[in-house]
């Protein structure tokens, strides 16, 4: 009897409801859907010798049981998850309870820099509101207020160097948040001024700023999109796998490692992602996605949104070589039962 395969327009056998194109076959970590491929009809061809089956239905019975099995095999490429675990991480981050649990209102998230950077807003927009520029910003005055309440110091002497805060955009970190916050529905503008919505005053007064972050967070990640902050080419995978990377810093996050170890797992896990880089005559297309995942994933998300401390090794000015380690709100606000 011939056995039959998966094709890639087939329906996945991981039960998601996609083709195998659109799911699974990138996930085994391979370079490539063909490289994949490969190596699951191997383990096929392996698992199905010395088997004699009396009927179709019993063949194919035991290719989904086998594609079950392996589908549910922890890969060490993917750092103890399997690829069915990886996929609901990808594609369910939040309904995916055996996998992750998101907390609602984390208390400790009242602390995090962009739960920070929103009360220091509330409170300047107050009751009154606040009167945009001539280009929809926020007033000038306002944002150097907050910027030398948000930074200490010494990071606001740093800053001041590359420039003075003459705009909202010059504050990125302000800037970012202001679009998150819209985006959840928190601010808008309404009669000529920003204001705090319904919504924002409810969630204030009732939890405070633990429930705002647990909003900001669930759009910094579904919907504003990362790549905002910086220059490089559009790589949304990051973004979509940040669970994957939350993971990772709850696994090994526990000590101070450094940006490159979280570099490696990442790009071992989704090697198929350089495919994904534009070509560049200057810069290699690992070093370019290396520097995306470390800026996007680490600096922009864990680090601004307070699950992890991301510290530049040196006091030097530019320096791109970071330590990270995991922080206690990553704790609240996650939990993944198989690291329990």
């Amino acid at each position: 009897m011939t056995t039959p395969s998966i094709g890639d327009d087939d329906p996945c056998p991981c039960g998601s409801k996609k083709t195998y194109r659109q799911c699974c076959s990138g996930l085994a970590g391979g370079a490539s859907s063909h490289s994949d491929a490969k190596h699951a009809s191997e383990s096929l061809r392996k698992a199905l010798e010395g088997h004699q089956f009396d009927s179709l239905e019993e063949l194919q019975a035991f290719i989904a049981d086998h594609t079950e099995r392996r589908n549910a095999r922890p890969l060490d490429e993917f750092h103890g998850l399997s690829p069915e675990q990886m996929h609901r991480l990808l594609h369910l981050p939040f309904a995916s309870p055996d996998v992750a649990v998101i907390a609602n209102a984390p208390e400790g998230g009242a602390a995090a820099p962009i739960a920070r950077l929103f009360g220091l807003l509330a409170e300047a927009v107050g009751e009154q509101g606040l009167k945009p520029t001539a280009t929809g910003n926020l007033p000038r005055a306002l944002c150097r207020e907050v910027a030398r309440a948000y930074w200490d110091e010494k990071t606001y002497q740093d800053r001041m160097r590359f420039g003075a805060v003459n705009s909202e955009p010059d504050f990125l970190e302000l800037h970012v948040l202001r679009l998150t916050a819209e985006l959840a529905g928190l601010i808008r503008k309404y009669r000529g001024r920003f204001r705090l919505t319904r919504d924002a005053h409810h969630m204030l007064t009732d939890s405070g700023l633990a429930a705002i972050y647990s909003r900001l967070f669930r759009i910094y990640v579904e919907r504003f999109n990362w790549g905002y902050w910086d220059g490089y080419p559009d790589l949304p995978f990051i973004q979509s796998a940040f669970l994957f990377t939350l993971y990772l810093l709850a696994r090994y996050g526990t000590t101070w490692r450094p940006h490159l170890f979280y570099e490696d797992a990442f790009l071992n896990a989704f090697p198929m992602l350089l495919d994904e880089v534009p070509p560049n005559d200057i810069i290699a297309p690992e070093q370019t996605l290396r520097s995306c995942y470390t800026w996007r994933a680490l600096v922009h998300f864990a680090g601004f949104l307070g699950l992890a401390a991301v510290e530049p090794i040196s006091g030097k000015l530019l320096c791109h070589d970071y330590r990270v380690k995991a922080l206690p709100l990553l704790r609240e606000t996650v939990r993944f039962p198989m690291l329990a």
